[in-house]
């Protein structure tokens, strides 16, 4: 070969070597602005797209879909939250320039190789999703507020001739963390915009099962029939023919309770019209105290005690308090106790 045709083809070399260089700067040109592929802005594929359909794109599938209001359901009951107040932000605009930007590293053999290879670019973009916390936490402690009931004790209902009792009932809680969560999950992820609440049961401290131990001993005193009802773990145990309070001087109405318990007491007489030359004495144990046997405070001066005048049973005959016959008060005061309720009807 002679030393002309070794220069033709250098020259020839040289210039098709020119020319691909030529082509891959303006094939590299040509890739400028456009996103390679694997490039995602919070999850969403953005590979092959330039920056201006990228950032219409991500705004479709990560805004738009915000602009629905945020709800939450329990049963038949429903909350909503606007959008409005969650103020959600998103820098689209920067994650796309970033997307075009991380396209663009690495010198132009990587991007021509990568060109031509089809490689992608694993990047995962974020377009910084922001929102308003504190109106998600005031939706749901709204939501709580609705839902959370406190759990009601077991008690009991008495009237004058029943004792009723009244089943307790557990409480709710919603699980506001969980709610939260979700809820929060719902702006970030894309989650579906409806979540549904749950509550948890809470225990009440008394039980129906555990009521009867916390009334081991009640009164029922039915005024109107001079009857009085001794109740033992809520079972009707006794019934006793008693008098009550005269006209003017009636036994008080209402839910008591024994306040002082004494065995053959002393007579403290009141300062009333009635007492007549005795009021203000103090009358010990014997045969001048009406009080006979024992007694069993109620209510500012009124009691139960035992009677020798028991042909008074059976009528409005006292000044107040609840006569019975002494053996009858006898066998009482020793099956209830201070603290005993007594409902007067």
């Amino acid at each position: 070969m002679g030393r002309k045709t070794t220069i033709i083809i250098a020259t020839a070399a040289l210039l098709v070597a020119a020319l691909a260089v030529a082509g891959a700067y303006a094939y590299d040109r040509s890739q400028d602005g456009k996103i390679a592929n694997g490039v995602t802005i919070d999850g969403i594929d953005v590979g092959g797209m330039d920056a201006e359909d990228a950032e219409a794109k991500v705004r479709r599938q990560l805004l738009r879909p915000l602009e629905e209001p945020l709800r939450a359901t329990f049963r038949e009951q429903k909350w909503s939250l606007p959008a409005a107040k969650l103020k959600v932000r998103a820098d689209v605009e920067g994650a796309v320039a970033r997307a075009v930007e991380v396209s663009r590293e690495g010198d132009l053999p990587t991007r021509i190789g990568r060109y031509l290879g089809g490689d992608e670019v694993e990047a995962a973009i974020s377009a910084h999703l922001d929102y308003s916390t504190s109106a998600i936490n005031r939706f749901v402690r709204g939501i709580a507020e609705d839902l959370d009931r406190e759990p009601s004790d077991a008690s009991v209902a008495p009237t004058a001739d029943s004792l009723e009792v009244v089943a307790s009932q557990p409480g709710r809680k919603l699980r506001d963390v969980r709610l939260t969560e979700e809820l929060r999950e719902a702006v970030t992820d894309g989650g579906p915009r409806t979540v549904r609440a749950y509550v948890h049961k809470t225990a009440p401290e008394v039980t129906t099962e555990e009521v009867a131990a916390r009334y081991p001993s009640y009164l029922l005193l039915d005024r109107a029939n001079f009857t009085l009802r001794l109740f033992k773990d809520l079972e009707l145990t006794k019934t006793y023919t008693v008098a009550v309070g005269q006209e003017g001087l009636e036994t008080p109405e209402g839910t008591y309770e024994i306040q002082a318990m004494e065995e053959e007491p002393t007579w403290y007489v009141p300062e009333s019209d009635w007492a007549g030359d005795l009021a203000g004495q103090v009358i010990p144990p014997g045969p001048d105290n009406p009080i006979k046997a024992r007694w069993m405070a109620i209510f500012e001066g009124a009691g139960i005690h035992g009677t020798e005048e028991t042909a008074s049973l059976g009528s409005a005959a006292s000044h107040g308090c609840v006569r019975m016959s002494i053996p009858d008060v006898e066998e009482l005061y020793s099956q209830v106790e201070v603290g005993t309720p007594i409902f007067i009807g």
